[in-house]
């Protein structure tokens, strides 16, 4: 354990035992602005912002994991290994590959396939497709439930290329995934490796198939059911 991290200056201690990860450094500050009390600024480190405070009387963190699978490696690997967090779940966007799926709907990632090379440092040799945990699953699905919220689970793709050019995307879809993301996929190895819990909840923010999508400003701000679910299994 080495604290502060290279990129983690909190102290011991300042983070919660579960931690919620937005991509965005500004959507984890209107999380804590808007549903935490007694928040605290633990970490700007590079501006990627780390807060500190309850929730209904619960203590939580929220800090941002940044874009795609090397940035949430580097973080959720801190995270577990060196601060001791037991659980991140990460609050994101995706675009729907499953066509019954629309904009701002909640999808939950039971596995994640990649086209990352990341599990190779682990000495895997072949494709991964880590699972999340199924004690947060099943507290998500039996929240959203209780909170009237349509929750879909099932397999999402975490991809290291934003504008893809391959067919991976369309085989992806063949095989019933629901989503394309950027860091579930890693989140879910680092997890499994430091023995921990993960999950990851997305809304959907586009459909690369028809078009359909949201502004970035609809995705920082709109987003607040996927950020409610997340709190209450916190």
């Amino acid at each position: 354990m080495s604290i502060p991290t290279p990129h983690i200056t909190a102290r011991e201690g300042d983070f919660a035992q579960t931690v919620l990860m937005p991509g965005d450094p500004l959507r984890a500050k209107f999380i804590a602005e808007n549903f935490l009390t007694d928040a605290v600024l633990v970490n700007n480190t590079r501006g990627v912002q780390g807060h500190t405070g309850y929730y209904k009387g619960k203590r939580v963190s929220v800090m941002a994991s940044g874009m795609g699978i090397p940035s949430m490696g580097i973080y959720s690997h801190e995270l577990f290994f060196d601060y001791g967090v037991d659980n991140i779940i990460r609050i994101g966007t995706a675009g729907a590959l499953n066509q019954d799926l629309h904009v701002r709907d909640i999808v939950v990632g039971m596995s994640a396939y990649t086209n990352s090379n990341y599990g190779a440092h682990l000495g895997f040799i072949g494709q991964l497709a880590p699972c999340c945990s199924w004690e947060l699953l099943k507290a998500a699905m039996e929240t959203g439930e209780r909170l009237g919220l349509r929750v879909v689970p099932g397999a999402l793709y975490s991809s290291d290329v934003f504008y893809d050019q391959s067919s991976n995307t369309r085989i992806a879809q063949r095989l019933g995934v629901l989503a394309v993301e950027m860091e579930a996929s890693v989140l879910y190895l680092n997890a499994a490796e430091a023995g921990k819990n993960a999950l990851s909840i997305c809304t959907i923010s586009d459909n690369p198939t028809t078009g359909e999508s949201l502004d970035a400003e609809q995705r920082q701000m709109s987003f607040t059911q996927m950020m409610e679910l997340a709190l209450e299994i916190a």
